[in-house]
Order: C-alpha cells, then sequence, then structure tokens
C-alpha cells in the first residue's frame, strides 16, 4: 500500500506539469509562422524549435527541492520549533529516560537515537531522522513524569520501531510531497486563471475550427476542464494518502514496539495514560503530528469516529490500537 501511495503522488506531479505545459501552450494566442526561401528557390515556413516543457520541469524541481530539504533539515526543524532540549543524566528521570534508550537501542540492534526533552507538560513523544544513524527522540516532560519504567519503555520501543522501519523517512517525504503538491496547484490555478478570458478562448477555437477539427477543439475544453477540477482536488487527495500511510504505519509499530519490549500491556497502560490527558501537547506543531505517538490536539481528536474522521486523522482512533494490542497480548498469553 506504501509504495502504491507514493506512485500516486508521483502522478500527480506528473499531472500538474505536464497538463500545465499542454494546455498553456493550446491556450496561448498562436504565432504566425516565418517563411524564407529554402535551397531550391521555394517560400517555406522556417523550422521551429519544439516547446520547452517548462511546467513539468518545474512541478519536479519543486518537488525534488522540499523532499531534499525535508530529508536534510526535517528533523533540525521539528526539534527547534518544539524548543526541545537535549536529555540530560543530572534529572533523574532524565537519567531514567537515556538508559531506557540505551536498552532498547541495544534490544533493537541499532545505534543509540539522541534523547531530547520537550518542556510541555502533556503526555506525547516523537521520532525523526531519516535512518538510524541520524535519529533522534524526544518526549515531553508530562511523559516522564506519567509514565513509569515499563511504560517508558514500551513508548521508546514504540518510536524506536518508527526509525528502525524507516517510517520516519517515508513520512518525511510525504509531507514534502503534500506540500509540495499543495504549492504546485496553486501555481498552477493562478497561472491558468488569466487565461479563461474570451481572447484566448477565441484563439484557441478559431484554430481548431480552421483545421477542421471542431470535434478535438471540444474535447480540449473538456479535459482542461478536467485537468482543473484535479488540480484543485490534488491537494485533498494528497493529505488524505499522506494520513493513510501515517495510520499504517502506527499500527506497525505499536506491534513492533510490543514485540521489542515484548510486553504489549506496558504499551496499553502508556497509551490508556496519554488517552486520560485529553489536553493538547502545545508545543508540538500540528505540522508534525504524524510524528507523534499521539496526536498533538488532545486525545479526544483521536476519540472521534466516522469515516470522515478516520480519513483525515493522522492516528488510528485510540480504541482499536489498545484493542489490538490487546489481542496481541492475549495471543502472546500476557
Amino acid at each position: 500500500m506504501t509504495w502504491a501511495v507514493m506512485f500516486v503522488f508521483v502522478v500527480f506531479f506528473l499531472v500538474i506539469g505536464l497538463g500545465f505545459d499542454f494546455f498553456y501552450l493550446s491556450f496561448s494566442p498562436a504565432k504566425s509562422p516565418d517563411y524564407k526561401w529554402n535551397v531550391a528557390g521555394y517560400y517555406e515556413a522556417a523550422v521551429t524549435s519544439q516547446p520547452v516543457p517548462y511546467g513539468t520541469i518545474i512541478a519536479l524541481l519543486i518537488g525534488f527541492g522540499m523532499v531534499a530539504n525535508s530529508m536534510v533539515n526535517g528533523a533540525g526543524m521539528v526539534l527547534r520549533s518544539t524548543m526541545a532540549r537535549r536529555a540530560v543524566s543530572t534529572d533523574e528521570k532524565e537519567r531514567r529516560f537515556l538508559n531506557v534508550v540505551e536498552e532498547m537501542a541495544t534490544a533493537a540492534g541499532m545505534p543509540p537515537p539522541t534523547a531530547y526533552v520537550v518542556p510541555d507538560p502533556d503526555i506525547n513523544a516523537f521520532a525523526a531522522g531519516i535512518n538510524p544513524q541520524n535519529s533522534v527522540i524526544a518526549v515531553t516532560e508530562g511523559l516522564l513524569s506519567s509514565l513509569n519504567r515499563e511504560e517508558l519503555q514500551a513508548v521508546v520501543a514504540h518510536e524506536m520501531s518508527h526509525i528502525k522501519n524507516y517510517d520516519m523517512r517515508l513520512m518525511t517525504v510525504a509531507a514534502a510531497l503534500m506540500g509540495a503538491i499543495a504549492l504546485l496547484s496553486d501555481l498552477a490555478g493562478r497561472s491558468m486563471r488569466p487565461r479563461y478570458g474570451g481572447s484566448s478562448y477565441s484563439g484557441s477555437s478559431s484554430r481548431s475550427s480552421s483545421g477542421g477539427r471542431k470535434g478535438g477543439g471540444l474535447a480540449a475544453i473538456v479535459m482542461f476542464v478536467v485537468w482543473i477540477a484535479l488540480v484543485m482536488l490534488a491537494p485533498l487527495v494528497s493529505r488524505l494518502l499522506a494520513m493513510a500511510i501515517s495510520r499504517e504505519r502506527e499500527y506497525l509499530a505499536d506491534a513492533s514496539g510490543a514485540e521489542l519490549t515484548r510486553n504489549p500491556l506496558a504499551l496499553i497502560s502508556a497509551l490508556e495514560k496519554i488517552r486520560g490527558a485529553v489536553t493538547p501537547t502545545s508545543a508540538i506543531n500540528n505540522g508534525v503530528a504524524h510524528m507523534c505517538i499521539t496526536d498533538p490536539r488532545g486525545s479526544l481528536i483521536e476519540e472521534k469516529l466516522g469515516l470522515a474522521a478516520d480519513l483525515f486523522a493522522t492516528h488510528p482512533p485510540m480504541e482499536k490500537r489498545i484493542l489490538a494490542l490487546k489481542v496481541m497480548a492475549y495471543q502472546a498469553g500476557n
């Protein structure tokens, strides 16, 4: 499913870029060809250069540029936005956090991520980084104060599973592509808006009718309307796809984290405490909600049920996550 969704993102870029090139040229006023004498003494039209697909090139450059920037600077930007600081061993709770990170990294067979603490009383945590060698795990002060050692292990194992499965790199790329598609859709709509005028339309129609292709001109208009609709819907659809990836990987991280600690009940207990904290995590921006163990807007957001709530949620409902872990614990005999 994940690769299929990423393929759809690429298709969106091509549709926006190629469609812009095609319709921009189609609705541009026709230029009269230049004529010259050839070597045989005949008067013929000069050979003109082929148009450059600027729209497609710009679309791909914007997409690759935003992805590259998020891959290089993503983790640092998230840490700065949350005002996170490095965990220190002089504080008892933070020392316990550092020890747990070391333990879980050893169990997972990966380098220990750098541990950070977010100054916020709510219970939350997130991971960032494009690979296990350059990754971080951040928890809020509220989480360190509210969770016991086993629950902290479960949360760290959950976030470490995201890192080990390269979920953070995937979600970083998906978020960057989602932003790029929104930007491209806006640019395409703004640039094509002046070309709805009667002069551009007339020029296109006259060229079609003069060539005896009225049906082709009508087909081009229908295709243009469809393309405009796709451009308008692309940001919404791309957001839905990114949220689908996030929910899928969240279930996987729950299961992988429980396997890592061999204690799904500890993660259930941690999620129960997280669900009980209804206040939002004000230090964490909603734009990085997909990186957190729970939606930073508050647990009440995740408790909303229904098709619309499920489609736009970054996380599955907490009730469903806990139920899946209970089934896992039952099967394991816990």
